[in-house]
């Protein structure tokens, strides 16, 4: 049985986030208020099936999908890019893969103990952000 990802998980930590921004071509204003925000991340897991939620004060972004089935994903309000988005099991890590202009793109998503990790990567640059459960 997978990991379990339901609730809602607070930001603690966000680890070269600005470098990752650069990595993704966003603009320097958008960075530096992205930069300052706590985010906060919300699952509704249901076997393989995925709602998600990433919430702040600047921006929201939803994403929902099914692990094993490749998709189109807009990112719209974060780089505002169309990718090919594919989420995979990797034991119990989600790791998507995202394929468009940028190389290397993608994260993982992990759970230790009431700790969310999310490793985001794009060409050589890495963020990795920590979230606590929530409820």
């Amino acid at each position: 049985m997978p990991a379990d990802y339901n609730g809602r998980w607070e930001m603690e930590r966000n680890d070269n986030f600005e470098d990752y921004m650069k990595a993704l071509d966003i603009d320097f204003a958008t960075r530096k208020i992205a930069a300052h925000l706590t985010q906060t991340k919300v699952f509704v897991q249901n076997g393989d099936k995925f709602e998600t939620k990433t919430l702040s004060t600047f921006r929201n972004y939803d994403l929902n999908y099914t692990v094993g089935e490749e998709f189109e994903e807009h990112t719209k309000g974060l780089d505002n890019r169309i990718v090919k988005t594919l989420v995979i099991w990797e034991g119990d890590k989600l790791v998507c893969t995202q394929k468009g202009e940028k190389a290397n793109r993608g994260w993982k998503h992990w759970i230790e103990g009431d700790k969310l990790y999310l490793e985001l990567t794009c060409e050589d640059k890495v963020c990795l952000q920590v979230f606590k459960k929530m409820e």
